[in-house]
C-alpha cells in the first residue's frame, strides 16, 4: 500500500510538472526585460547575468528556458528546498518565472572558472556517455529542454548535486537521475564533475 501512495504521489508530481511545462510554453510570451528587472533579487548568489563566481551556487546564465522555469517551479512547490530559494520562488508567478527565465537564458555564458585537470580531461568524454551524460543533457552537455545544463557549472554544485542523487537525497521529478547515478562508481563522481565543470560551454 505504501508503494501504491508513493506511485501516485510520483504520478501527480509528473502531471502537474508536465501541466506547467505545457502552460510554461504556451500560455505566455515571455518579457525579457521584465526578467531582467526581477533578475536583480538573483544576482548576488548567482552573479552578474547568472555567472556565479560563488563556489556552490550553479550558473544560470545560458540554461534552456524551460530548464531555468523548471527548476523555479520546483522551489516554488516545495520540491526542491533551500534556506535562499524556496522563499522567493514561493512567491513566484508562472508568467514571472517564465520572465526570468527567458532572461537568464539569453544571457551570455562565462568562460569556465574551474580548470579539470588533464587525467580527468581524457577520461570524462568516456564517463559522459557510459553513464548516459550526454544522451540526457546533450552531446556537449549544454541542456535539452527542461534538462539544464552542466557544461562549465561550478565544480562544487555539481559534485554536491550528483552525491545527493546517488544518496537518493536529491528530489527527482520522473527518477532518471538517481537511476542514471545508481550505476555511477562513486569513485567516477568527482572525475565526471571535474571534467564537466571545465567545459567551454560558450
Amino acid at each position: 500500500m505504501v508503494q501504491v501512495a508513493i506511485a501516485r504521489q510520483v504520478a501527480a508530481g509528473l502531471l502537474a510538472a508536465a501541466a506547467f511545462l505545457f502552460s510554461f510554453q504556451q500560455a505566455w510570451a515571455a518579457d525579457i526585460e521584465a526578467g531582467k528587472a526581477m533578475s536583480q533579487i538573483c544576482l548576488p548568489c548567482h552573479g552578474p547575468g547568472g555567472n556565479s563566481v560563488t563556489p556552490g551556487i550553479p550558473s544560470i546564465s545560458g540554461h534552456v528556458a524551460q530548464a531555468i522555469g523548471m527548476q523555479l517551479y520546483n522551489f516554488r512547490e516545495g520540491n526542491r528546498k533551500n534556506p535562499q530559494m524556496s522563499p522567493i520562488a514561493e512567491k513566484l508567478t508562472n508568467p514571472e518565472m517564465n520572465n526570468l527565465a527567458a532572461y537568464f537564458a539569453s544571457e551570455k555564458v562565462s568562460p569556465p572558472t574551474h580548470q579539470a585537470s588533464a587525467e580527468n580531461i581524457r577520461l570524462g568524454p568516456a564517463l559522459a556517455q557510459q553513464y548516459n551524460c550526454t544522451q540526457c543533457h546533450g552531446p556537449t552537455l549544454k541542456g535539452i529542454q527542461h534538462i539544464p545544463r552542466l557544461a562549465g557549472q561550478q565544480y562544487e554544485y555539481l559534485l554536491a548535486q550528483l552525491l545527493a542523487f546517488k544518496a537518493h537525497v536529491r528530489y527527482d521529478m520522473d527518477g532518471n537521475m538517481t537511476s542514471a547515478l545508481s550505476v555511477v562508481k562513486e569513485s567516477d563522481i568527482p572525475i565526471l564533475a571535474d571534467y564537466i565543470a571545465g567545459l567551454d560551454s560558450r
